[in-house]
């Protein structure tokens, strides 16, 4: 991959040494280097240049810090939980149309705070009793106060892939698609399978194919809440499609010629490609490559 794919590159220490040492802690809280990633509600406030804003840390903020980790400099960076009673929908994408003012590593930092803001703001009581949780290690994880259970955020994987056949490639759109618009078909990997088992259950799922082989070919975090995609391609054995209406709107194989218009944003193309943070994209690109 010669660039980073969107939500990657971000060049943080986790800083897991200090997440359970408390006056570790105690004292990234206390640097005067620390900053704070500026939040509305659970999407990013663009600063004056146009990126991420950061902020000090306000003492008199009471929400719970959660440490994302030290920069290059040296400075401990932060973000805090959503306040109570705010609600958070982590699936929206408004902030979509400000993403392309962040650079790769900007949109990486904000993916994963983005994840972690809504993973607490879902987990304030305990799965296990009912009873509420705080926060621990630093923000990377709760415990409930009277149980004791531990929980920790989680990751949903989703495989993401391109059927080939011959020399053509499988792309479909859902019904809240914009016109026009069609992607690689996507679904999340379920209790008991691999992620080659997952690839060919979707496909015939979602377009009635069979495939043969399944190869892996990049992955993504992509913080809607907080997924992360596993691209692949596989080779079908045929290309009568049979569609899952509930899933599937439409759906069609494209040439080369057609996904290099597309990518290309020709709109003589039968279809719009993925924008460039998507790894939808990439699969494209790679394919096309």
């Amino acid at each position: 991959m010669p660039l980073p794919l969107g939500f990657t590159g971000a060049r943080l220490d986790r800083a897991d040494q200090l997440r359970t040492n408390e006056a570790a802690f105690a004292a990234a809280l206390a640097d005067p280097r620390a900053t704070c990633l500026a939040l509305d509600g659970i999407d990013f406030v663009p600063g004056e240049g146009g990126g991420l804003r950061w902020q000090p840390l306000d003492p008199a903020d009471e929400r719970a810090p959660i440490l994302l980790g030290i920069d290059e400099a040296g400075a401990p960076r932060f973000v805090r939980e959503a306040a109570a009673g705010v609600r958070v929908d982590a699936r929206s994408r408004t902030v979509m149309r400000l993403l392309p003012l962040l650079s790769t590593e900007e949109a990486a930092l904000y993916g994963g705070a983005r994840s972690l803001v809504d993973w607490h703001a879902r987990h304030r009581y305990c799965a296990v009793c009912g009873s509420p949780t705080v926060l621990i290690r630093g923000g990377w994880g709760r415990r409930c106060g009277n149980c004791n259970a531990e929980h920790f955020p989680r990751v949903d994987p989703v495989v993401i892939m391109l059927a080939e056949y011959g020399d053509r490639v499988l792309v479909g759109r859902q019904p809240g698609f914009p016109p026009r618009f069609f992607s690689a078909l996507a679904g999340f990997v379920e209790p008991g399978e691999s992620l080659e088992e997952a690839v060919a259950r979707e496909l015939f799922e979602e377009a009635g194919i069979h495939v043969s082989e399944v190869t892996y070919v990049a992955s993504q975090p992509w913080p809607f809440p907080s997924s992360l995609m596993i691209g692949c391609r596989a080779v079908a054995t045929g290309a009568a499609l049979t569609l899952d209406t509930t899933e599937i709107e439409a759906a069609m194989w494209v040439d080369r010629a057609e996904v290099h218009a597309a990518l290309a944003g020709d709109m003589g193309a039968p279809f719009m490609a993925p924008p460039p943070l998507a790894i939808a994209r990439y699969l494209l690109e790679d394919w096309v490559g």
